[in-house]
């Protein structure tokens, strides 16, 4: 049922009930009761049909309903009262909690229309007027009836309970009227019905005439009933429990009429009662009532001039925002300029203020909703409404969620150029009772930003205008292309340097023609992604083909301007970038790869490594690290030359990659040092397959320059089982490396746990060589050099011992390679050669002329690089008193390719001088045996694994036999070392080796053991 049809017909009802009530007095408890009874009825189909934002006083209207119309229903039965027990006091109780129900729901309208904001002038107000009432309400009621009164009568208690609810309701009266200026017909209803019950009981409480007024007493409540069922089927019902739009008046004319009316009740009390009645007053009531009527006056004033400095701050806040938004200079400073002027109209209270400004023409179209709001803001011009927060654009909501209701207010000027007079709307949220009483001082802001914000408007469009000449010369001689291109893509206008990026004027070609075959779909593309508002519009680059059809790379910028009646068209920015790209690719390329070998350089190698692991941790897949460093890479450098050595590293690194799968990554890090990365694997088995296949293709000899090269690898292997981060990873592998170092050449080795504690000790080893160094804790042990034929000793090797202060004896293969590494072996070469020949001195002191033996001293590449190492010999030679014969050099075999002739003169001359010339662990080198005819040597030492398994091996000892064939047809005398039995020396013996040295013999001795050695019953060869 429509809700007009509903109140039409419960109208029509109650004005037949109350018709019927006044004809048939017989009638007044049933006609009442139903009158109640549809009462309720109307309030709750209002309550649904309304669906107000708060239901509970309406719930409290239909509990006043049917308390007034249960209990005077029951009331009237005097029988029914007094038969059942306890019933005449529930009754009585219940007549006059109607009152302050009534109050109780009439407040919460008034709590509701002001969201809980405190309005003190208006409580103030409504006191003043309740103080008055009370006061006539006690001379002509009150007063009479608590002289004779028996406060236990139900009906005394009645007589007098009416009077004092008739005070609180009219309180509540007056604090609902004095909510809003906008009256709510709702409102208006229901203040008719309670005033009409108000005027009947305070007429019926007059002494002298219940009796000729209670018909009227009777009928009272009917215009009560009729008043709010009307209200709630009302359509303005919502309204009640929604904040008031506008705020209350301070203090019109009317209000002050009452304010005055109420003020003057002592007075004229007094003057009637006693001037002219002669009658007694209870002035003690009279003057607490006066005093509290003279009290609310004081207040009310106190609150009106504060009510005025807080206008005469906001004036002056509009004042100074005037001066700020004056000099503005663009929308964010008006901006600005309307929060500070907001913050100084409410201060101490939260708020946001949020300024949007209107599009002239939006990309997408309004929807229903917002168009109709910009209609509303354009009719409606700078005034102010409070809205809910829900209803405003969702983009000045989110910015203002944190409140119910916002204070809208439209910028609009009309007569604007652009035709629009909307300029935009000021967002004001803060509570509700702040903000009502901000609309008048927020309407005069709100014209000053629209004022401001058109100032601003105005004047950039002078500067436009103005500037367009030279807007014009600046196209006319840019060196960017500028085209127009219309729906059919084909260019309408081109800007004079197309010609030469390009070749020739496109006007009226298609700009698909333009750019390369290739690049013509995407551009495609981009120009529909572009007329559709979805497609990128900068930094596109595009192949064209220019003058003489050579490839150009141009960046393409695009802004659709079609809707601009001065274009029409897709305006594009055409920059020839061919050489910046191609620079831009070299300078990435060079940034993350290595110049020499074109690998992966270290930072590359790093961010793939980071990627490799976030894909691990994702899959479930295995990362590998192996780290790769080649062995004895600086002897080919010292000895061929740089240059052969770079050409050697980018075989290696072609090789390394090779081995490598596609997925995979190889990096040079440095010098001889490089990397592989291993991922997408599932064991750990894969990493170390990788690691032997490098290992196999570094195998094979390295054509460099005609010459075959060996490049020996080391390998050190990590995978994420052992680590979960980059930086442990390349420590890891970083260690094994170390590790697949020290046991050797040509292999690998994984990490282990305990390798952290191998490179810890190795670091103290190498402190601790350097104190050694220092503090000469250096020993020299001999081993014999043996004439194979007679067994007697011809020389000694002199081999270097370091006794350790906790370690004890340390033999050379556990830190000559770390001295090699520190530079060590100099100072410690150059104490090895004077103390073995001065050693060797003494021995000849001792032994006659016929045994004089000679002494070897290993001399290291580092020594021989050290300028002034011959002289440093002979002056050691000289100072040990020896002649040059007893002093035999061991150098290694890789020395015999370098081709640096400064170091071959230098053994040319120690030659000539009569120091002998020994190639030491010959066979396991690099050399070739062409070398031994070319190069200054007088000794070969076949190195001891070959002596090893000749036994063993026909193959081994094959080749034992040519070497020692091939150095006797050079004239070059054979050393074997590593004999360990008496067949070793029988075999050597019968292929004609002449000399030998191993443990078969003796082990290295210290000086003074070797010459009992040398003096022992056995004769010593000359």
């Amino acid at each position: 049922m429509p809700t007009r049809l509903a109140a039409t017909l419960f109208g029509v009802s109650m004005a037949v009930l109350g018709v019927a009530f006044w004809v048939e007095p017989a009638w007044h408890d049933p006609i009442r009761l139903a009158a109640g009874l549809a009462t309720v009825a109307a309030v709750t189909f209002g309550v649904r049909r309304g669906r107000p934002a708060r239901t509970v006083p309406w719930h409290l209207l239909s509990a006043v309903v049917l308390l007034s119309a249960v209990g005077k229903t029951v009331f009237d039965v005097p029988d029914a009262v007094q038969t059942v027990p306890y019933l005449a006091p529930v009754v009585t109780w219940s007549l006059l909690a109607v009152y302050p129900t009534l109050a109780g729901a009439l407040l919460m309208f008034v709590h509701y229309r002001s969201d809980g904001s405190r309005d003190r002038g208006g409580l103030i107000d409504a006191l003043t007027v309740t103080a008055g009432a009370a006061l006539l309400s006690w001379t002509l009621v009150l007063s009479p009836l608590l002289r004779d009164a028996d406060l236990t009568s139900m009906a005394d208690l009645l007589a007098i309970g009416f009077p004092v609810g008739d005070l609180l309701l009219l309180a509540a009266l007056t604090r609902l009227w004095t909510v809003s200026n906008r009256r709510v017909p709702s409102g208006f209803l229901l203040v008719f019905g309670a005033l009409t019950m108000l005027l009947v009981d305070m007429a019926h409480s007059v002494p002298g005439m219940e009796h000729q007024l209670a018909a009227l007493t009777a009928f009272g409540r009917l215009p009560l009933y009729a008043a709010i069922g009307l209200a709630a089927l009302h359509g303005s019902m919502h309204a009640l429990t929604q904040p008031a739009a506008t705020p209350p008046a301070d203090l019109d004319r009317k209000r002050l009429l009452l304010l005055g009316i109420a003020a003057l009740v002592g007075p004229a009390v007094l003057l009637v009662q006693v001037g002219l009645k002669g009658r007694p007053l209870d002035l003690s009531v009279v003057a607490v009532l006066c005093g509290l009527t003279f009290m609310l006056v004081l207040a009310r004033t106190a609150g009106i001039m504060g009510s005025q400095r807080l206008a005469t701050s906001r004036e002056r806040g509009l004042r100074e925002a005037s001066a700020v938004l004056v000099s503005a200079s663009d929308a964010d400073e008006v901006a600005e300029a309307a929060r500070r002027a907001v913050a100084q109209l409410l201060p101490d209270v939260p708020h946001r203020v949020v300024l949007a400004m209107a599009v002239a023409q939006p990309e997408e179209p309004l929807s229903a909703d917002a168009a109709a709001q910009a209609a509303q803001d354009r009719a409606a011009g700078t005034s102010a409404r409070l809205v809910p927060t829900r209803e405003v654009d969702w983009a000045v909501a989110v910015r203002l969620n944190q409140y119910n209701m916002v204070l809208r207010c439209p910028l609009v000027l009309q007569d604007r150029p652009t035709g629009d007079p909307l300029v935009g709307v000021l967002h004001v949220g803060a509570p509700v009772g702040a903000l009502i009483g901000l609309q008048r001082s927020l309407e005069v802001l709100a014209t000053q930003v629209a004022l401001a914000m058109e100032r601003i408007a105005l004047g950039e469009e002078v500067i436009r205008r103005n500037s367009e000449t030279y807007f014009r010369t600046l196209v006319q001689n840019t060196s960017d292309v500028i085209v127009i291109v219309d729906e059919e893509d084909r260019v309408r206008y081109a800007s004079p340097s197309a010609q030469p990026v390009l070749g020739g004027d496109p006007v009226g070609v298609r700009l698909p023609d333009i750019i390369h075959p290739a690049d013509r779909a995407r551009l495609h593309d981009v120009l529909v992604a572009v007329r559709f508002g979805r497609g990128p519009e900068q930094g596109l680059d595009f192949r064209a083909l220019g003058r003489n059809d050579n490839e150009l790379m141009l960046e393409m910028h695009l802004r659709d301007l079609r809707a601009d009646q001065t274009v029409t068209g897709l305006v594009i920015t055409l920059r020839d970038v061919t050489e910046r790209r191609r620079l831009e690719r070299d300078l990435i390329h060079q940034a993350f790869h290595d110049s020499l070998t074109g690998l992966a350089n270290r930072v590359l190698f790093a961010d793939r490594l980071q990627h490799a692991l976030a894909r691990g941790a994702r899959d479930g897949t295995l990362v590998g690290v192996l780290f790769i460093d080649l062995d004895d890479f600086k002897i080919v450098n010292d000895t061929l030359g740089h240059a052969v050595g770079d050409q050697l590293l980018i075989a290696v690194a072609q090789r390394i990659s090779g081995a490598l799968r596609a997925e995979d990554t190889a990096a040079r890090l440095g010098g001889d040092e490089f990397a592989a990365l291993i991922e997408n694997v599932q064991d750990p088995a894969a990493v170390e397959e990788a690691a032997e296949r490098i290992l196999a293709a570094l195998a094979r000899p390295i054509d460099v320059d005609g010459e075959a090269l060996q490049a020996v690898a080391s390998i050190g292997i990590t995978t994420t089982p052992e680590a979960d981060n980059a930086d442990e990873l390349l420590r890891q592998a970083d260690l094994a490396l170390y590790v697949a170092k020290g046991a050797g050449k040509n292999q690998w080795r994984r990490y282990q746990a305990h390798l952290h504690g191998a490179m810890v000790e190795r670091l103290e080893l190498r402190s601790a060589l350097d104190h050694a160094v220092n503090e000469g804790s250096f020993l020299l042990q001999y081993q014999p050099i043996v004439d194979l034929a007679s067994d007697e000793a011809v020389g000694f090797e002199a081999l270097v011992r370091w006794h350790h202060p906790s370690r004890g004896i340390i033999a050379p293969d556990q830190f000559i390679e770390v001295a090699e590494e520190s530079g060590l072996i100099i100072p410690m070469g150059r104490w090895v050669l004077d103390q073995a020949l001065h050693t060797v001195a003494q021995w000849r002191r001792v032994l006659p002329r016929t045994r004089q033996p000679y002494v070897s001293v290993n001399v290291s590449v580092r020594q021989f690089r050290e300028k002034g190492f011959v002289d440093q010999v002979r002056a050691s030679l000289q100072y040990a008193g020896v002649p040059p014969q007893a002093l035999m050099l061991e150098i290694t075999e890789t020395l015999l390719m370098r081709d640096d002739e400064e170091i071959w003169a230098d053994l040319a001359v120690l030659q000539d001088l009569g120091v002998r010339i020994a190639i030491d662990d010959f066979g396991t080198g690099y050399s070739s045996l062409g070398y031994l005819r070319q190069r200054p040597i007088d000794v070969l030492k076949i190195d001891k694994t070959f002596i090893d398994d000749m036994v063993g091996s026909e193959q081994q000892l094959a080749l034992v036999s040519g070497i020692v064939s091939l150095a006797q047809s050079l004239n070059l005398i054979v050393v074997a070392e590593g004999i360990e039995d008496a067949n070793h020396r029988d075999i050597l013996q019968r292929l004609g080796c002449p000399l030998g040295q191993g443990y078969y013999y003796s082990s290295p001795v210290g000086p003074t053991e070797a010459l009992t050695w040398l003096t022992a019953s056995r004769a010593i060869a000359a």
